[in-house]
């Protein structure tokens, strides 16, 4: 017990001292309880911890509810960043309490893409809400010539938050993050701010409904682009790509079967001349990129079917140069897939395969957790001697 409490309390971000002070204990007795020398028997004392650590005491207690709640990010976690989004430093005459070092949040911002690139989505929740609070206060203290790259790190803090946001369907908070990205990328005129910006703006109003709108900021940002694209920037042609995909996605999703495979057609045209200086750039855009988010439109028009055999072409060598969050999304989409062709237990294996790339991917994810209920009504999905089990791992009632 002794270790999930310091796991929880470090997880909060609270030191020894401050967790100490919420429970009114000294900080030698909190040593003594991390350190197993002590236990927590007394019911009283167990629920004031687990309620400053904001946890149930069955987290506390039992190796199944702690295993549960380690592997997924929370609501108080998704509550912290949308407290980071409700903080104003440009409003305080300082600029923030203290300066901010343009290296740090560089370097928060690689960890936290990194993690989301690997599916390691509590280490995001963790991060986020210390990187959105630094990256809002260097925009506020930056003298001019740091102006651009203080915004254009603002910009990929509120992408990052917009969509971890979205993947926990936490979805008007990921639009409030989105709306905060254009307005930054506004301040600055800069394209490329512009561009990663609009990417959120449009994954936000597709999920809000907002579908033909979300295909106009788009292509619109396409067109902006198209003229910079035989520069030797590294970063327009993966966005401007990506920003094609995004569309072609959104387009699958309303059925414009066309108009999706127009978009599809422009953007692997675009892959095909992404070059050395494009290599190891945070969209992944490339090549592999395009064929998985194909399958993932073919699926979306419900031609499952084609969807199928696209995908069973797609080089394994190809699919090996995504990270874990591209393999473990194709994966569900070839699941789903399967399911739809009522061919569940290869739509099992697909899970399965899937949860082993990116467990929190599978395990933690709402529409992750439909698809496991779905399979499980079925005959042979009921009967699977592995989904229960995944089921189980996932919280998912059987």
């Amino acid at each position: 017990m002794g270790q999930r409490v310091r796991y929880w309390r470090l997880r909060r971000n609270l030191d020894r001292k401050q967790f100490a002070d919420m429970v009114g204990r000294s900080t030698s007795w909190l040593d003594k309880i991390e350190k197993g020398e002590r236990s927590l028997l007394r019911l009283p004392m167990l629920e004031t911890v687990a309620q400053a650590l904001t946890v149930e005491p069955s987290v506390l207690l039992d190796t199944e509810s702690a295993r549960r709640a380690q592997q997924c990010a929370d609501p108080v976690e998704v509550q912290a960043i949308k407290r980071a989004l409700s903080k104003y430093p440009a409003l305080s005459s300082s600029g923030g309490a203290c300066a901010v070092d343009e290296r740090r949040v560089l370097q928060q911002l690689a960890y936290g893409g990194q993690a989301w690139l690997s599916s390691h989505f509590t280490t995001v929740a963790r991060v986020l809400p210390g990187v959105l609070a630094d990256a809002q206060t260097y925009v506020a203290q930056a003298a001019e010539p740091q102006r651009l790259n203080a915004h254009r790190m603002l910009v990929m803090a509120y992408r990052l938050a917009c969509s971890m946001l979205l993947k926990y369907n936490a979805t008007e908070i990921a639009w409030l993050a989105a709306d905060r990205a254009i307005h930054a990328a506004h301040a600055v005129e800069d394209p490329i701010a512009l561009a990663r910006a609009s990417r959120s703006v449009a994954r936000a109003m597709s999920h809000t409904g907002q579908r033909d709108e979300a295909i106009v900021v788009c292509t619109d940002m396409s067109d902006r682009l198209r003229p910079s694209l035989g520069g030797d920037g590294s970063d327009s042609l993966p966005l401007y790509g990506m920003l094609l995909l995004s569309a072609e996605i959104t387009a699958a999703s309303l059925g414009e079967g066309a108009l999706a495979r127009s978009l599809h057609n422009e953007a692997l045209a675009a892959a095909e001349r992404v070059g050395p200086q494009h290599r190891g750039h945070h969209t992944i855009f490339g090549v592999a990129n395009v064929a998985v988010h194909r399958a993932s439109a073919l699926v979306r028009l419900h031609e499952h079917k084609q969807a199928l055999n696209h995908a069973s072409n797609i080089a394994p060598a190809l699919l090996d140069t995504l990270p874990a969050e591209r393999r473990s999304s194709f994966l569900l989409d070839i699941a789903t897939a399967r399911s739809r062709s009522s061919a569940v237990p290869e739509a099992v294996e697909a899970l399965i395969e899937a949860e082993r790339l990116a467990p929190e991917e599978v395990r933690c994810r709402p529409v992750v957790h439909q698809l496991i209920s779905e399979l499980l009504s079925t005959p042979a999905g009921g009967t699977s001697p592995t989904l229960r089990p995944l089921a189980h791992r996932a919280g998912v009632v059987a």
